[in-house]
């Protein structure tokens, strides 16, 4: 169902064992048996340079993006928002052919919430996952650009599908993870190219347009030239000061508690004990055994009353300070912004979307935002395709983007 934060209304290391679980011989080709004979990680090492290639392997589960000529299921190293080191999952595709002179062409994907469980992953996806039905859609856009002769990598983010706690919309730990696969798939062959777009959806969307901001920076041997942040999760504190009120049971407390355990992990300051009752938190470990679309059809986070999970006046002072500094609409991002939204999304609403947009103009940014009349959450995927892929050809090829910052569209008034 959701991808990201928003309802309508408003805006531990286990390496081995998660990832090796992907991997027994013998088994149907994108099932949850799909295995590969002696192909199982190596237990993480000490700390090494940012996007250092910890382990890569050929698979052809249905995380494998089947246009390209070789996937590869990796282990990296990245960095934390503190900047200790961290190994992440993700996956890395190369189209077939010869690369051209500059190197193939690069996209780093940014996915949507699919839950924190190491099997909720989308390297760990199966044609009998959790998450497939989502996941089988934007692999089926990805698929279009490996067609097209980009090398697509995507990271699981830290935390999910490897070791730690996710940084779960914390710009940084996003964004590090999606930029540091980038380095580690040049390991893997070196005629991927250092020219790049990021692209991404609903949390991904977020981490998108933190990944486009920090990574000049964070990466300087890497270029730039565009970012797509499709219906991007915006708005964190309005959510949840929303659901401490609650008084029936909502599709947003699942994602309330993925808020909540990340930053309390991220922002020490940040006290749970003084937000949440003792009953809420003994539950927040229910997060951690299924994924988003489990959370969200049965179990306590799904049917409990909102306001009962908070205590009395709860402190969230520090919990708002640390979302606003994790909201997409102040950053400065160097390359030209696709902000894309369907106005008929009941995940993020339109009108934060229309709000992020007017906010990333505001500070100076390069916006070209285009509304799709009727589109769903994830229909606006498809819907948007064709356009997606005509401005990411156009950045690669040095066309000169454009802006309707003057004259932003509305999703909100398109509806």
């Amino acid at each position: 169902m959701s991808r990201a934060l928003f309802s309508v209304g408003v805006l531990s290391c286990v390496v081995i064992v998660g990832l090796a679980s992907l991997y027994r011989a013998g088994a149907a080709p994108g099932s949850s048996e799909d295995m590969s004979r002696d192909a199982s990680p190596p237990a993480v090492g000490p700390a090494a340079a940012r996007g250092a290639l910890i382990w890569a392997r050929p698979f052809n589960t249905a995380a494998a993006l089947p246009s390209a000529a070789r996937n590869y299921r990796v282990l990296y190293h990245s960095r934390r928002p503190d900047d200790s080191d961290v190994t992440v999952s993700g996956t890395v595709a190369i189209p077939s052919g010869n690369p051209p002179a500059a190197g193939w062409p690069l996209i780093t994907w940014t996915h949507g919430t699919t839950g924190l469980a190491l099997r909720c992953a989308p390297s760990n996806d199966t044609l009998d996952g959790p998450e497939h039905r989502y996941l089988s859609i934007t692999q089926a856009m990805l698929d279009a650009f490996v067609k097209r002769g980009y090398v697509v990598v995507a990271t699981d983010y830290q935390g999910i599908g490897a070791e730690g706690t996710p940084a779960y919309l914390v710009g940084s730990g996003e964004g590090r993870s999606a930029i540091d696969i980038m380095r580690a798939s040049r390991e893997i062959d070196l005629a991927i190219g250092t020219r790049y777009v990021v692209m991404g959806h609903s949390q991904g969307g977020h981490a998108d347009l933190f990944t486009a901001a920090i990574g000049p920076d964070y990466a300087p041997e890497f270029t730039l030239v565009g970012n797509v942040a499709m219906a991007p999760a915006s708005h964190i504190g309005e959510l949840v000061q929303e659901v401490v009120t609650g008084s029936h049971p909502s599709p947003i407390l699942p994602f309330v508690t993925y808020v909540l355990q990340s930053y309390a992990a991220y922002y020490p300051e940040i006290a749970l004990e003084r937000i949440l009752t003792p009953q809420a938190i003994g539950h927040l470990r229910d997060t951690w055994e299924g994924c988003i679309d489990e959370a969200l059809a049965s179990g306590y986070w799904a049917e409990s009353i909102p306001s009962r999970q908070f205590v009395i006046q709860p402190d969230l002072g520090l919990l708002l300070k640390a979302t606003a500094a994790n909201e997409p609409g102040q950053l400065r991002i160097v390359a030209p912004t696709l902000l894309i939204q369907g106005t008929s999304d009941r995940t993020i609403p339109p009108q934060a979307t229309d709000a992020v947009a007017r906010d990333l103009c505001r500070v100076g940014n390069s916006v070209s935002y285009r509304t799709y009349s009727d589109a769903s959450h994830e229909g606006v995927l498809t819907v948007a395709k064709a356009d997606i892929e005509a401005w990411v050809d156009a950045r690669f090829a040095g066309v000169k983007a454009t802006s309707n910052c003057n004259e932003p569209p509305s999703a909100k008034a398109s509806r």
